[in-house]
């Protein structure tokens, strides 16, 4: 069983990532509204009591230490939701999830919240066993192979399809040594 203490949080340029509140409930509901956003995710938010779950499994999650959730703002917005998910703490491996809001695309955000994520995760877990992050997206999901790419993960494999997933997926990993160097491209 891990015993990491959380003290910080990631950074990134212009963004604040902080654990999710209570209060981001309604930025959440309204995130989710969009298609695309519904389209990639497995458990959309589309109302008042949905938000209590979702939020509720972050906050679960934090506390087994099993699933680390940020939002993402951006002055004070809701743009975003990066997390890292451990199977279990003290595992050598990790996976990064996110989304971005619609009127945050294109600006960056999702590179910048995952790579800010990656940097924390090995530096926060390295102790724990930490040694390898992957992001996982659906084959088509072109926005997602760039996001991996602009923050240093490598596409590594293709996923077969799998049930609630009906394409082939996309497997791109980062190694603890790779955060070394930032990896960021325009």
């Amino acid at each position: 069983m891990s015993t990491v203490t959380v003290t910080g949080y990631p950074t990134a340029d212009g963004l604040l990532l902080r654990p999710f509140e209570d209060a981001d409930a309604p930025a959440l509901i309204e995130a989710h509204r969009d298609e695309t956003l519904r389209r990639f995710i497995r458990n959309p938010v589309a109302g008042a009591e949905q938000a209590v779950r979702w939020l509720n499994t972050q906050y679960e999650g934090w506390a087994a230490g099993t699933r680390y959730s940020f939002a993402v703002l951006e002055a004070g917005e809701l743009v975003g939701n990066v997390v890292l998910k451990r199977g279990a703490p003290g595992g050598e491996r990790a996976e990064v999830g996110y989304w971005t809001a619609a009127q945050a695309r294109g600006r960056g955000v999702a590179p910048r919240a995952v790579e800010a994520l990656t940097g924390w995760a090995f530096a926060t877990f390295a102790e724990d066993g930490l040694r390898r992050i992957d992001l996982l997206h659906e084959g088509d999901n072109d926005a997602s192979c760039r996001v991996a790419e602009k923050s240093g993960y490598t596409l590594t494999e293709i996923v077969p399809a799998y049930p609630p997933y009906p394409l082939d997926g996309h497997r791109h990993s980062r190694k603890a040594l790779d955060v070394t160097e930032p990896h960021r491209s325009e």
